[in-house]
């Protein structure tokens, strides 16, 4: 792998001052494979815990502050990402592989989540009532939970971070982050721009290394108040049960397996659009993709021809270059596992329909083509979650089966329907067993001020995002007082 004038060289971020670790890695371009993104430092257990330390010193202070201090700093930092979209957006699509427009885009995202909790700060709302007792008045306010600690996923680098680090500083908390191995120079970028908000030291902290040792050191401290976990079913699982032991407060993302139903009085246009970006944009790697596509009987046939003509003029390549719809899968082992599960498709039967070949392009890189199945319900490639742009068709006889076909998953993230009936509408809305519907949009695709979470084995806890991330954030207390 080369080093060029682009590579960065990323160092903690521990107790206000930037750190070596105990090793380092390199992560690397999947459009390119042959270039080093960032050189970046790994801390172990006892680097980790002072960090730990770190945060937890500085909370009596950060949680003192004023509202104004902490929306103030917010918005400084919502304004330098902002400002620094196009060059954030640069580095994430040569680290994780979205297209560049993508990739700004998400960056354009990261900035408005801070500015959108620089007010909340200011909005932290309570509760003034009168007691079922005279002369006594109850005042319901929320106080800060203490040290959180943030692990977030590769997918989206800027903002889950953001989603995660932005509320969590709002309410008054101090922070101990890792990002996910694979984006470490994401990480790095935003906790650089963080250092420069005039934080107390110790508030906002960074560590990066592996699940198994930074992870789990972060997962098990008496320090740690608070944890908000994105990522993989197993390890969600493995970090509850952790948290539990110590009932520390405990927030899972954890995927999905999203549903995006087609009826047959749907405008098939618009259907095939939401199914396309749905399941395809991003490489498939959002726990949002639509990659269960539930089709009425009467329109399966003309639904699956027309999307399959659309994956034909996908263009597939490098992130950077212009005109690309679909960069690369994230890493190798990503891509295996892509190619695994389309060997599984086939064995049990499912007809390949289009597309999972891999890819040859300008520069070595992880690159395969938008892959298409006809599936039925008990085939794995309709059931489990695959991370790639994989999709699968099901036929359904009518409205009350796609239904039934919908909420037939463990996950229940999100589901989508395409309609033009308002009664099948408002009633999908009500039915789907999940924590997001949408209506003739993809599946893919959230605003940043609303919540975000799911039902079953896709979240635990209380949502992520807008107003409701106070939920996770703050501690409510109850006080009386004789008036």
């Amino acid at each position: 792998m080369k080093r060029s004038d682009l590579t960065q060289h990323a160092r903690h971020y521990i107790n206000g001052r930037w750190e070596t670790g105990v090793t380092a890695g390199l992560s690397g371009n999947p459009s390119d494979t042959s270039e080093v993104v960032a050189e970046y430092a790994r801390a172990d257990r006892s680097q980790t815990e002072l960090a730990i330390r770190a945060a937890a010193d500085a909370f009596p202070q950060w949680s003192q502050t004023t509202p104004q201090r902490r929306a103030d700093v917010l918005d400084q930092i919502g304004s330098e990402i902002l400002a620094r979209k196009d060059e954030l957006g640069l580095l994430l699509a040569r680290e994780e592989g979205k297209t560049l427009p993508e990739a700004i885009g998400e960056a354009a995202r990261a900035g408005h989540i801070f500015k959108f909790f620089a007010g909340e700060a200011l909005r932290a709302g309570g509760e003034t009532l009168p007691s079922v007792r005279p002369g006594v008045q109850v005042d319901i306010t929320r106080e800060p939970v203490g040290v959180v600690g943030l692990i977030a996923p590769w997918n989206f680098p800027l903002a889950i971070p953001a989603w995660k680090i932005a509320p969590a500083l709002a309410y008054g908390n101090s922070v101990v982050f890792k990002p996910a191995e694979l984006v470490p120079a994401c990480g790095w970028a935003l906790a650089d721009i963080i250092s420069r908000a005039a934080l107390p030291a110790g508030t906002f902290n960074l560590v990066m290394g592996s699940g198994r040792e930074v992870g789990q050191t972060i997962v098990d401290s008496p320090l740690v108040d608070a944890l908000s976990f994105t990522g993989s079913v197993a390890t969600g699982e493995r970090i509850l049960h952790s948290a539990a032991a110590r009932r520390a407060k405990v927030q899972l993302e954890m995927g999905g397996k999203n549903p995006l139903v087609v009826l047959e009085d749907a405008d098939l246009d618009r259907a095939v659009d939401c199914a396309v970006q749905g399941a395809y944009f991003s490489t498939g790697q959002r726990c949002t993709a639509s990659s269960r596509l539930i089709v009425q009987a009467s329109v399966h046939d003309a639904f699956v021809v027309r999307v399959r003509h659309r994956l034909a003029a996908l263009r597939v390549g490098h992130a950077l270059e212009h005109g690309v719809d679909i960069g690369p899968v994230v890493d190798r082992g990503q891509l295996e596992q892509n190619l695994a599960w389309l060997k599984i498709a086939r064995d049990e039967g499912a007809e390949h329909v289009f597309g999972g070949e891999t890819v040859q392009r300008a520069t070595a890189g992880y690159f395969m083509s938008p892959a298409l199945f006809i599936a039925k319900p008990s085939h794995r490639v309709a059931r489990e979650e695959i991370f790639g742009p994989i999709a699968c068709v099901l036929r359904a006889d009518d409205y009350e089966h796609a239904l039934a076909l919908a909420n037939d998953t463990p996950f229940g993230l999100c589901a989508g329907i395409c309609t033009t009936s308002l009664k099948h509408a408002t009633h999908f809305r009500r039915h789907a067993k999940v924590g997001m519907t949408m209506v003739n949009l993809p599946t893919a695709g959230v605003d940043f001020h609303v919540p975000f979470g799911g039902r079953k084995g896709s979240s635990y806890g209380p949502r992520e995002q807008g107003r409701y991330a106070a939920e996770f954030y703050t501690s409510v207390k109850t006080g009386y007082m004789m008036a």
